[in-house]
Parts: structure tokens; C-alpha cells; sequence
């Protein structure tokens, strides 16, 4: 049994984010966050929404939101730096922990992997951390100050679009140490799941941060999978719920 409901919470800066969250039957015990990839949205293109009334059946809740300048958040996009997603996700958590849940589990795909790293690896709230396809050295998909970042949705990614950010963006990444902000989250468990076929962030990128992570940590390789895992998208489902599982994190 779960139930949906729409929620609107606002960031640092006073913008109202959307959320929807849904609800299991326990209702005030464990929940996962998750992280939409570079202009992406909540829903996944329905994914996130199928993956979170599986969740509930194993009496997990859910809670997914649009970050900044994405879906129906407000702000602008265009202006998007890894600073400003780390404090919409601190928003989030935020939200959950006031609604009583916990523990509070993030869950990032791409670029919304790395933003959960850099989140986790300071804010104890976040009782564990699992990034999907996420990148490290995010200047390798930068082509240039002001040039298209190649980190992209599903949908941009299969029409051949790209992002257009702007020099901001470039400035702000480099203060960022990502793998070291890998090492921070041990003793909190830490699963990696990366595919082998992966055409926009390599795989060194997954074992970079499988490397500095202390333990507990997983990595996890999926076999045909791309970077969308179009079509192993439920075997990334079964490691992460057997991980939730494994590691007790309730």
C-alpha cells in the first residue's frame, strides 16, 4: 500500500521546489531521495514514479523533486551550478526530516549522483548514499567556458541535444574535490552502480570513487547497461533494493 501527494518546499534562496513524494504504510519510516540527472525531472520519464510504489512494497517511502530551474521548480536553469543543486537537496532532506522520516537514504543518477556526494559527504542526516552513473570529473564534459555540458537526460541525450551553461558553472565545479567527498561517507554504507557500456561517463569515473570510499562500499557493474540503463534499468532496481536490505538501513 502507498499513497502520492504533491508538495512544494522552498531552498535557501526562497524558490519554491516541487515535490512529490509517496507515502508506504509505515509512514513516518525509512526514505529514499532522489536526484534527477542534468536536466532531467522527478518523474523520470515514469521510471521514478514505478520505482517508488516498488519501494513501498518493501515499506520504503520516496521522495522525489525538481531541482532549480527544472520541471516544476522555479529559477532558472541556464544559471545552474553543483553549489546550487547541493543546497536545493539540502532543502529536501530537510523537508523529509521535518515530516519525521528516518533514516534518510539519497539516491542520484549522473550529475544528481555527484550532487549527493558532495551533499553526504558534510550533512549526517544522510544516512547512506547510492550514486548511479555518476561523474567525477566533471570538467572532462565541459567542452570550453560556455560550451555545452554533455551530461544529458534521456531525452536530450537520444535527440542529440545539449546544455547550454553558463561560465559560472565551470567556476563553481572546481571547487569541488568529488572522490574526497566519497571518502567522507564511510562508516555510512555506499553502493556504486555503473554500466559497462556507459557512453557519456566512463568507467574509470565509478572506480575512482569506489577507490577513495571507505567501507562499508559496493560497486556494482551492469552488463549492457548505458547511461540511461535503457534497458537495465530493473537490474539496477534489484541491487539497490537488496542493498537497502542488506545493509539493514531502516
Amino acid at each position: 500500500m502507498y499513497q502520492w501527494s504533491k508538495v512544494n518546499f522552498n531552498n535557501s534562496k526562497g524558490l519554491k521546489l516541487a515535490g512529490l513524494y509517496c507515502v508506504s504504510a509505515s509512514k513516518k519510516g525509512p526514505i529514499v531521495v532522489v536526484c534527477h540527472g542534468l536536466a532531467g525531472s522527478k518523474e523520470g520519464r515514469g521510471r521514478a514514479i514505478e520505482m517508488a510504489e516498488e519501494l513501498a512494497a518493501y515499506d520504503w517511502s520516496t521522495f522525489l523533486f525538481d531541482f532549480t530551474g527544472v520541471g516544476g521548480s522555479e529559477g532558472t536553469f541556464e544559471d545552474l551550478t553543483l553549489t546550487r543543486q547541493i543546497d536545493d537537496l539540502a532543502s529536501a532532506v530537510s523537508w523529509c526530516s521535518r515530516q519525521g522520516f528516518s533514516p534518510i537514504i539519497v539516491q542520484g543518477r549522473s550529475f544528481g549522483g555527484t550532487t549527493a556526494l558532495g551533499l553526504a559527504a558534510y550533512d549526517h542526516r544522510v544516512a547512506g548514499v547510492c550514486t548511479w552513473a555518476a561523474p567525477v570529473t566533471l570538467e572532462r564534459l565541459v567542452v570550453g567556458s560556455s560550451q555545452p555540458f554533455r551530461d544529458v537526460t534521456e531525452k536530450t541525450f537520444t535527440e542529440k541535444k545539449v546544455v547550454l551553461l553558463k561560465d559560472e558553472f565551470l567556476k563553481d565545479i572546481k571547487k569541488y574535490n568529488i572522490t574526497h567527498c566519497a571518502s567522507l561517507i564511510s562508516p555510512r554504507p555506499f553502493l556504486v552502480i555503473h554500466g559497462v557500456q556507459d557512453e557519456v561517463v566512463s568507467s574509470f569515473e565509478a572506480e575512482a570513487i569506489y577507490r577513495a570510499a571507505g567501507q562499508p562500499k559496493e560497486l556494482a557493474w551492469i552488463e549492457g547497461g548505458d547511461h540511461q540503463f535503457t534497458t537495465t534499468y530493473r537490474q539496477v532496481w534489484k541491487i539497490f533494493f537488496s542493498w537497502l536490505h542488506k545493509n539493514r538501513i531502516r
